[in-house]
């Protein structure tokens, strides 16, 4: 759906993002992070056309950005970071006038307004001036002009910016309903709202990509593959002689009644231990599966490049 290749933006001598390459498939929901100026939003606008790269190529839905940008845009709803605000509108005509630009039919105009209206919670201000709404009911608003067309694409940049935690829980709900029909790239600052809605995360740094996976492939990846802890009441020693001849075990590490169990294949590896520990009669306590959390992995990948 979305095809990035070499992607370069030079400012004079500075590279704001080098060489990016990546894919974004139909209906997926992928996660864009970053630190700030690690360069999410030039990748975005030139995604959605607002701005054009140095070198290399953007292709969305088989069109290619600056050869059709027509055909891209029809295709694509954007949440810059500020969202683009008429303020002596009403929401609602601001909403129709959005919608008519990008081409929706007359006829399906009001009922795609009404379902935006309805998707991002602004019923009780449909009929007031953009101008005297509060900070997070204009966010609202840019969301809602992103979504009026229907678009096949969503690029959102820092969607709940404003919003109080209530409004932040519903943005998340609406993003969990939207995806499978639309495919997304979230950008955001707030990492429970990528763990929360997320199927793949990229996470880019001084204008590179330094991952680019599941969540549960980057902690793995982080940690140095699967492991499992646990504790046991006696038999440890044993227990641990035992596991280490357990297909797709790595290696055991022990400390008193508490062992570390490194191996691949997750599920497989929890069930193994859990059954071994079982048999032998160790008197299992505690069994844990811990994964990096994604601050942890965030931390980890910005720092070290």
């Amino acid at each position: 759906m979305i095809e990035i290749s070499n992607l370069t933006k030079n400012y004079g001598d500075r590279k704001a993002i080098d060489s990016l390459n990546f894919t974004v498939k139909k209906g997926e929901v992928v996660g864009f992070l970053g630190p700030n100026g690690a360069g999410k939003t030039t990748t975005m606008k030139i995604i959605t056309g607002f701005m054009a790269p140095t070198s290399g190529q953007v292709k969305v839905a088989g069109f290619d950005v600056f050869e059709n940008p027509y055909e891209v845009k029809r295709r694509i709803g954007y949440l810059p970071e500020t969202p683009p605000l008429y303020g002596d509108m009403v929401v609602t005509d601001f909403l129709e006038f959005v919608a008519k630009l990008k081409g929706v039919e007359d006829s399906r105009v009001n009922q795609l307004v009404a379902r935006a209206v309805e998707k991002t919670q602004l019923g009780d201000v449909r009929h007031r001036l953009i101008q005297n709404l509060s900070k997070g009911y204009r966010q609202r608003v840019g969301l809602a002009q992103a979504i009026v067309s229907d678009p096949e694409i969503l690029i959102l940049d820092e969607p709940t910016v404003g919003l109080d935690p209530r409004q932040v829980a519903e943005i998340r709900t609406l993003l969990q309903e939207l995806r499978g029909s639309h495919t997304i790239i979230l950008s955001t600052h707030i990492l429970p709202e990528v763990q929360a809605t997320c199927e793949r995360v990229i996470i880019i740094n001084r204008g590179r990509i330094v991952a680019e996976d599941t969540l549960s492939g980057l902690s793995n990846r982080l940690r140095g593959g699967s492991y499992v802890q646990l504790r046991v009441r006696r038999n440890s020693s044993e227990l641990a002689q035992a596991l280490k001849a357990v297909g797709g075990v790595t290696s055991v590490e022990i400390n008193g009644n508490n062992l570390k169990v490194h191996g691949t294949g997750t599920e497989e590896l929890i069930e193994a231990v859990s059954e071994l520990a079982v048999a032998k009669r160790a008197g299992l306590v505690e069994l844990s599966h811990p994964e990096a959390g994604l601050e942890d992995i965030f931390i980890e990948l910005t720092t070290q490049h």
